[in-house]
Parts: structure tokens; sequence; C-alpha cells
């Protein structure tokens, strides 16, 4: 028994299709940022590019990402040595979300001073900032407006700290 198009209930069959498309690939996600672009974005990660920034291609244009509220050592900036943990950090970041789709939450300050967006980074239900942190990889790092979880950043550095996790180890603090 198929959709007669010459009976009036195919509409609402049709309807329904749309409703149930719409509801599952969520083509809305990514644009509720009003004028000032997408509060969060949906995309794959190019290049990771050390511990704490990231590569994405977003709206066709591509964009480093800084995550907000962690600084890992660094490992690839001119004119500083290599620091201690550093290329286990970029490892980590490596190994979790190259390839990978992440969920972009951006920071109220959209861009720092490099030009590089601002944002808390997700793969599936895993806060990646917050992994970092918890597994001692990185330091907090809190610059305001973009302190949304600041408190729960410290706790984890705190408690990497204590546990003697990664860096804290590792490296002169």
């Amino acid at each position: 028994m198929g959709i007669d198009s010459r009976s009036p209930g195919w509409l609402g069959s049709a309807a329904l299709v749309v409703l149930v498309a719409a509801l599952l690939l969520r083509p809305w996600e990514g644009l509720d940022g009003g004028a000032e672009g997408p509060a969060s974005a949906r995309t794959r990660v190019v290049r990771v590019v050390d511990g704490d920034t990231i590569e994405v291609r977003i709206g066709g244009e591509l964009e480093d990402v800084r995550y907000i509220g962690v600084d890992t050592p660094e490992t690839v900036k001119p004119g500083t040595p290599v620091q201690c943990f550093g290329p286990r950090a970029s490892r980590f970041n490596h190994r979790l979300v190259e390839g990978r789709w992440v969920r972009l939450v951006f920071g109220v300050e959209r861009r720092d001073v490099y030009d590089r967006l601002l944002s808390y980074v997700y793969l599936d239900d895993r806060f990646v900032n917050a992994e970092l942190l918890r597994r001692g990889l990185g330091r907090t790092l809190t610059i305001a407006p973009n302190d949304r979880f600041a408190r729960r950043f410290k706790r984890l550095e705190i408690g990497a700290a204590r546990r003697g996790r990664g860096l804290w180890s590792a490296c002169e603090t």
C-alpha cells in the first residue's frame, strides 16, 4: 500500500517525512549566533597544530581554533623552545581529535589577538578542553569574558597537580 498523490492524506505524510528528516539532520545547527556568526558549529578537524590549537574548515574557510581556558606547553611557537610535556600534549590532541568531527562552542569573545577562533571543543560527549587539564597536559588560562568554565577548569588543574599527572610530575612548575 503506497501513498496515493491523489488523496489528501499524502500531504500530511510528506510533511511528516520532512519534519523527521529535519529533526535528524538538524540543518539549523551552527546557525544560532545571529549577526556575529554561529555560537556553535559542527566541523571536522583538518589538522592539529599543537596541544591547544586545531585547524578546521567552517563555511569553506580554514580557521585556526584555540581552546578556551587551557594552555598546553609550546611545541611550535616561533622563537620559543619546545617546552616540557609539550610534545605529549600535542600527541594526545592529535590522537583524540585529528580528522574527527567535533562541536565547537565559541566564546563570548570570538577571536584572540592572532585572529584564531576561541572555542570550547567537544568530541561526542568528551569535553576536550577539560580532558587536557584532567590529564595534566596543560594549565588553566582564564581570560575574561571567556571564563564560563574557569572554576571547573581550576578544579581539574588542581586535581591533576595533586595526583602528579602529566606535566605536574615531569616538569618544573
